[in-house]
C-alpha cells in the first residue's frame, strides 16, 4: 500500500500541538518562578535575621532580578506563541478547512470583562515579587548602620538593576493599553 502524502492541514495540526506544548511548558516554568522567588527571599531574610547581618540582604536583588528576568522572558514567549496561533496558524488552518474561523478559545478567553483588572494585578504581583522585595531589602541594609563603602556601591548598582527590571515588567505587561484595547500578543 503506497504511503499517503502528508497534507498541509496535518502539518499545521502538528505545528499547533507543538507550539501549544511549548506554551504549556513555559507557563508551568514561569509560574513556578514565583514560588522559587518566595522561597529564596524567605531563606535570605531568615539567614540575615539569624546572623544579624543586614549585608546578607544584598543577595536579594541579584536573585530576584535574575528570576524576574527569566519570568519576563518566558511570559513574553507565552504571549508570542498565543499571538502566532491567533494571527497566523489559526487563520491558516481555517482557510485550509474552508471555514470562517477556528481555535475559538484562543480569542474567546481574551474578551473577558475582568481581563484588564487581572493584567493590572498580575503586573503588581510581578513588581512586588521581583522589584519591591529586593528594593526593600536594600532599604533595610541602607538604614542598618552597617553600610560599608564597597557594599554601598554594589547596593546602588543592585537598586538600578531592580528598577530597570521594574520598567521592563511594566512595559512588557502593557497593563492598561493591551488589557483595555483590542486583543494583542499577551
Amino acid at each position: 500500500m503506497p504511503e499517503q502524502p502528508v497534507t498541509e492541514g496535518q502539518l499545521l495540526l502538528v505545528e499547533y500541538q507543538s507550539v501549544k506544548d511549548e506554551q504549556k511548558a513555559r507557563i508551568g516554568f514561569r509560574d513556578n518562578l514565583l514560588y522559587v522567588t518566595l522561597a529564596v527571599v524567605a531563606a535570605v531574610v531568615a539567614a540575615a535575621a539569624q546572623a544579624k547581618q543586614t549585608s546578607m540582604l544584598l543577595a536579594l536583588p541579584p536573585v530576584c532580578v535574575v528570576l524576574g528576568w527569566t519570568y519576563l522572558v518566558n511570559d513574553e514567549k507565552i504571549s508570542a506563541i498565543g499571538a502566532y496561533v491567533r494571527g497566523k496558524l489559526g487563520p491558516r488552518m481555517a482557510e485550509i478547512a474552508g471555514i470562517e474561523a477556528t481555535l475559538g478559545w484562543e480569542n474567546a478567553h481574551r474578551g473577558d470583562a475582568r481581563r484588564a483588572s487581572r493584567k493590572v494585578i498580575q503586573c503588581g504581583v510581578d513588581l512586588l515579587a521581583f522589584c519591591v522585595v529586593p528594593l526593600g531589602g536594600l532599604v533595610v541594609y541602607w538604614g542598618s548602620g552597617q553600610v560599608v563603602p564597597g557594599l554601598l556601591v554594589l547596593s546602588v548598582v543592585e537598586a538600578l538593576a531592580a528598577v530597570g527590571l521594574g520598567v521592563l515588567i511594566v512595559s512588557y505587561a502593557q497593563p492598561f493599553g493591551a488589557a483595555l484595547g483590542p486583543p494583542d500578543a499577551s
